[in-house]
């Protein structure tokens, strides 16, 4: 009887033994759990088709499929010389529009009004002797020495030089008053519109060369230095590599366990001893499947969420759709993580409103 007693102890000592395991199993994957969040998802890029903003010759191409550029890189430019002329053109349109200006406000030189000041003394002269003249052909016309053609001659002449000498006079009144404020404006607006157009064309210029607008790396070359560059055709494709993130999904019932800033940290087959630093930056307010407008409690525990998880990955290893693993740190401030609060790039603020 004793054997049995000594074999029924033991087989409920191994019990408890593995009921003991396993309660601490169960504890400490449970406490994981609560810690951190894994998530499956793939690498996202986004490119941008880069094209001039206008219609020329392409001149030259200064980069390759593959290379990697920086924002503001000289890409590609196009032939500048027809726009140069215009340019030209155009700036010799301005000067003479300024020079047309400053003589309006400059006014009548003193050397013209001296001059006119001359003619209305030379005119006042003419009327003078015109005046003399004919006092004295109207008196010997009484004593019939002059004829009637004779005076009529000289009352005609003196009425003509009156009236030249009051035209001297007003022209002499119009130099000494300067131009028309109506002219000075006119003149003003006509150099505004020459400026405007040497400012159009000078933005014409500068579009003749392309820049990168971020960093990445040259996807496509799609034309070639003699082809015709146009606003509606593409020259690059370049692959925006600034940010990169990993779209994920996330089931219902964890759904409230994650929030925008929190840490994250991602790994790739590719390199399992390196984890690159992320933080989530977008939470899809709208489930990606939904069997029908009411769901069941257990339907409802089937649906998933978009979270995009934005990586810094400065050496460029993370590759479009490379399948990754993320774990999202479920007890840290996200505060701390968050790059809105610890700086971030232009392109990182953009793209945390989601898609």
């Amino acid at each position: 009887m004793k054997k049995p007693v000594k074999i029924l102890i033991l087989c409920l000592l191994l019990v408890l033994l593995g009921l003991a395991a396993a309660w601490w199993w169960l504890s400490d994957h449970v406490a994981e759990q609560k810690d951190r969040l894994t998530l499956y998802g793939n690498i996202e890029i986004r490119d941008a088709q880069l094209t001039f903003n206008d219609q020329e010759l392409l001149r030259e191409v200064l980069v390759e499929e593959g290379q990697r550029v920086s924002s503001g890189q000289v890409l590609a430019r196009l032939e500048t010389d027809r726009l140069g002329a215009r340019i030209r053109e155009a700036k010799a349109v301005v000067a003479a529009r300024e020079q047309v200006l400053k003589r309006l406000k400059t006014g009548t030189r003193p050397q013209e009004i001296e001059r006119l000041r001359a003619e209305v003394r030379a005119a006042q002269t003419r009327v003078d002797n015109a005046r003399r003249n004919y006092e004295r052909i109207r008196k010997t016309e009484l004593t019939g020495a002059s004829t009637e053609q004779a005076l009529d001659n000289a009352r005609s002449e003196f009425k003509v030089q009156t009236a030249l000498l009051e035209a001297r006079k007003q022209t002499l009144d119009l130099a000494l008053e300067g131009p028309r404020r109506e002219d000075i404006a006119e003149a003003k607006d006509r150099l505004q519109s020459a400026r405007a157009a040497l400012d159009l064309l000078q933005i014409r210029l500068k579009d003749a060369t392309l820049k990168a607008p971020s960093s990445g790396v040259i996807q496509s070359r799609i034309l070639e230095p003699g082809e015709m560059a146009l606003p509606s055709r593409p020259v690059f494709t370049l692959a925006l590599t600034d940010p990169k993130w990993v779209r994920a999904y996330v089931p219902e019932p964890d759904l409230g366990l994650i929030q925008e800033g929190l840490p994250a940290s991602v790994v790739s087959d590719s390199f399992p001893d390196q984890a690159f630093e992320g933080w989530v930056g977008f939470i899809s307010p709208l489930a990606e499947f939904t069997p029908k407008n009411v769901e069941t409690t257990d339907l409802r525990t089937k649906l998933v969420y978009e979270v995009r998880v934005f990586v810094r990955d400065p050496n460029n290893r993370l590759r479009l759709g490379m399948p990754v693993t993320v774990h999202i740190d479920l007890e840290a401030s996200p505060a701390a993580a968050y790059p809105g609060k610890t700086g971030k790039s232009k392109a990182e603020k953009q793209m945390e409103t989601g898609p």
